[in-house]
């Protein structure tokens, strides 16, 4: 069991840690695969060690837009919701490069949160770290202007120059491909950025 990734596991109590160690199976899943669709109700819970993973949601209003990118040590909010609630997932999920990971079923979850005071804690944990995340996700599309949301969302990057089309960008930020390279195309104006064929660069 490779879950290092995951700080709780190691104050877990030991019943629960045999527990845990006899009710998951490893996956490998490749880029582009939908985990589980916006509706569907949720019969496992991937716990992530390594890859990536995004959550997003879709409207009749707009296309897409990217809720969080879900890594290496945390788990899905939208996915337990749905399990433990047996209701609908509020939105889809989609590797944004190979993973891999563990999963572990409805029953075995709710079991283990019943026995577990350090899972259940680290639950409660993940929802307050969301809902500050979701809140200040829609602050910025009520209150920021588009482009300085870009700008944002490009200097949170790791490196200068990010491997990302238009189209891309706009998922990711609840916009149109054609406002995001307008509004790109202003700001290499301005010396902001350089756009090259399927990447951008921040000056």
């Amino acid at each position: 069991m490779h879950l290092t990734a995951y700080p709780f596991i190691k104050k877990l109590e030991p019943e629960a840690l045999t527990f845990l160690e006899n009710h998951i199976q490893p996956v490998s899943i490749p880029k582009n695969t939908l985990l589980f669709y916006q509706g569907e109700i949720c019969d496992n819970i991937l716990w992530l060690t390594s890859g990536k993973v995004r959550l997003y949601t879709q409207s009749d209003t707009i296309e897409e837009i990217t809720l969080y990118t879900l890594k290496a040590g945390e788990q899905c909010i939208v996915n337990t919701a749905s399990l433990l609630s047996n209701t609908n997932a509020v939105a889809s999920a989609e590797t944004l490069t190979d993973i891999k990971g563990y999963l572990i079923n409805a029953h075995s979850v709710k079991a283990l949160s019943k026995m577990s005071d350090v899972y259940q804690n680290y639950l409660f944990s993940l929802y307050q770290l969301r809902f500050e995340e979701l809140t200040a996700l829609i602050n910025d599309i009520r209150f920021k202007r588009l482009d300085t949301r870009i700008i944002e969302w490009l200097e949170k990057q790791p490196d200068h120059l990010i491997e990302i089309t238009h189209a891309q960008l706009a998922t990711e930020l609840g916009s149109s491909r054609v406002v995001i390279s307008r509004l790109l195309k202003d700001l290499e104006q301005k010396g902001t950025v350089l756009l090259h064929r399927g990447k951008i660069e921040v000056l």
